[in-house]
């Protein structure tokens, strides 16, 4: 390996690492709500998980909005216009200010989707208490994802990782005391998991704007408020740029949600060894797309610099990258398809169903990581919507049809259940990487 290559992969290594566990943090305060709100009773827990089913896919969908102004700061930045960089902020605040009200409005508006979705009546009322404290946190939130695109774009991921830890240690206590009324605070039972995810929110935003307005890292383009500078242009430019990889986000989840609802059908145990399986391989996919939201900023910086050879490297970087990452996965699937399920539960028709299952997630890790990085690197061309549309292709037009035809008809094979639903995922997913790589092939053709 060259040394411009080893730079490289040090340099990826230095900026992706950081996020991965910034996005495990994450993850984890789902898991810290889900074991304390089912600690009160079965209503709360169910409560809690209605509700995430709903501010989660909008909070993926706003991640997706603003993740591509990572790419168009990385531009500047590695043009070494450090000066558009404050401006630039200015916008992508807004937009995240904007969408996080808009969040705030959905969140707060869902009872005639609970009596819709045809949701238990003896816990609507507390799904509804719950989004509506959880709510009033998305501006924050929203605010965090901007700065994160600002902070990445400068090649300073150590931030989302320390102030996604903070946001995790600060969850559990606040937790606690509004869910089982310490501190003469009431008790409010899984509502109180809403609210406190809310002050995490905003406890986070803080820590993010008092990191990146006071840290050295920084001074090479420091961010200030004042004077504010609106540029609708830029607006317009970022939601134009940011609205396909939101839907692109929402037509992945709404697959994976719609694949549960069918299985739901199946049984108890059924959908138990469904969940744990999705649940595990999700949690790995977060390592290949932590590498891919790196590679979006080196090839931000390297389009920036006019750097064509760069530009090869960090994409050659990248894929070598997550291609070992995704047959690592293939090896603990497959090998630890039968121990990974007692992470989860005990009972053996669940654990039987489950390391099945995981022996199909194994087949499309390799793809997962291959579309997962070209889709990053594409972001880093600012092109999403040709993406977004090979993307909605691959995963409705291919992967749920052949999905649901493998798993309830006996068009191709005798139904196959849950695995069929798997193999389907499996297509999709390889469509999806062949789509995006030919069009990342092309993108790399195109003048800089």
């Amino acid at each position: 390996m060259s040394v411009t290559a080893r730079h490289e992969l040090r340099t990826q290594l230095k900026l992706a690492l950081p996020i991965f566990g910034g996005q495990l943090a994450q993850s984890a305060n789902g898991f810290v709500d889900t074991v304390m709100a089912g600690r009160v009773s079965a209503l709360d827990l169910a409560a809690v998980a209605v509700g995430a089913s709903i501010w989660v896919p909008v909070f993926l969908f706003m991640t997706g909005m603003l993740m591509s102004a990572t790419s168009v700061l990385a531009r500047h930045v590695g043009a070494n216009q450090l000066d558009r960089i404050n401006p630039l902020v200015h916008q992508v605040v807004a937009v995240a200010v904007a969408l996080g009200i808009v969040s705030v409005f959905i969140l707060c508006n869902v009872a005639p989707l609970l009596t819709w979705m045809d949701v238990d009546p003896a816990i609507r009322p507390m799904v509804v208490d719950y989004l509506f404290g959880l709510s009033w946190g998305m501006p924050a939130i929203a605010i965090v994802l901007a700065l994160r695109s600002y902070t990445e774009a400068l090649s300073h991921t150590r931030p989302v990782l320390l102030i996604s830890v903070v946001g995790l240690l600060a969850n559990i206590p606040i937790n606690y005391v509004l869910i089982y009324g310490k501190l003469g605070v009431p008790a409010m039972g899984g509502v109180g998991c809403g609210w406190a995810t809310a002050i995490v929110m905003w406890i986070m935003a803080i820590l993010m704007l008092v990191y990146v307005h006071r840290h050295r890292a920084y001074s090479m383009a420091r961010l200030s408020m004042r004077p504010w500078h609106w540029e609708p242009k830029i607006i317009a430019y970022l939601l134009r740029l940011g609205l396909p990889v939101g839907l692109t986000i929402f037509f992945e989840v709404s697959v994976f949600c719609i694949i549960a609802l069918l299985i739901s059908q199946s049984g108890a145990e059924i959908v138990a060894g469904h969940q744990l399986a999705l649940n595990f391989t999700s949690l790995v996919f977060m390592l290949p797309l932590s590498f891919a939201l790196a590679a979006t900023t080196r090839v931000g910086h390297a389009r920036g610099r006019q750097d064509e050879p760069g530009l090869r490297i960090a994409i050659s970087i990248a894929f070598k990258i997550t291609m070992v990452i995704g047959a690592l996965m293939v090896t603990m699937l497959v090998l630890g398809r039968h121990w990974i399920p007692l992470i989860y539960t005990d009972n053996a028709q669940v654990i039987a169903l489950a390391s099945y299952l995981l022996l199909f997630a194994a087949l499309y890790q390799v793809s997962d990581a291959i579309q997962v990085t070209a889709n990053g690197c594409l972001r880093g061309f600012e092109d999403t919507t040709i993406p977004m549309i090979l993307t909605l292709f691959a995963y409705w037009g291919v992967g749920l049809p052949v999905g649901y035809v493998l798993a309830t008809t006996n068009i191709l094979l005798p139904a196959m259940g849950p695995s069929g639903f798997w193999l389907g995922l499996f297509a999709g997913l390889s469509s999806a990487a062949v789509l995006l790589a030919f069009r990342l092939r092309w993108r790399l053709r195109q003048p800089l």
